[in-house]
Order: C-alpha cells, then sequence, then structure tokens
C-alpha cells in the first residue's frame, strides 16, 4: 500500500504531522496553526484531521508483510 498514490498521500500527511510536532517541542510553535491561520481555524482543522486519520489508515501497514520477503518465500 505505501507505494500507491494513495499510500504516499498518507505518509507525506504523517511527515507533516511529524514535523509539526517537532518543530513545536523545539521552538513551541505549532507551524500548520501558524501556515494556516491560528490553531483553531477551519483549514487548520481540516489538516489535523487528514494527517491523524492518515496515521490511523498507516497503522496496519507496521503489520503488513513487505514485498522483499513474499518473494523470498515465493523462491524458497
Amino acid at each position: 500500500m505505501l507505494y500507491s498514490l494513495f499510500g504516499k498521500i498518507l505518509l507525506v500527511l504523517v511527515i507533516i504531522g511529524g514535523l509539526n510536532w517537532g518543530v513545536y517541542g523545539i521552538w513551541g510553535l505549532n507551524a500548520v496553526g501558524w501556515l494556516l491561520g491560528g490553531s483553531l481555524g477551519w483549514l487548520a482543522r481540516a489538516v489535523f484531521i487528514a494527517v491523524g486519520l492518515a496515521a490511523l489508515v498507516l497503522i496496519p501497514a507496521l503489520f503488513a508483510r513487505g514485498p522483499h520477503r513474499d518473494a523470498e518465500e515465493r523462491h524458497a
């Protein structure tokens, strides 16, 4: 799933969320909220919701078998 366009979009959203948390942890600045008109603005909240949903959708990928492992089993 991570190699599809949908998977890449999810990954970008999660990276945005992670970078935002990093900036907040280091400088105390909510970068997404700052860039999108405040943390309580509708656009910033939409991004926060999208990032959260992307993280939820990616949870099963932690337990998925990788493509390399499947290929090794087919050749064994």
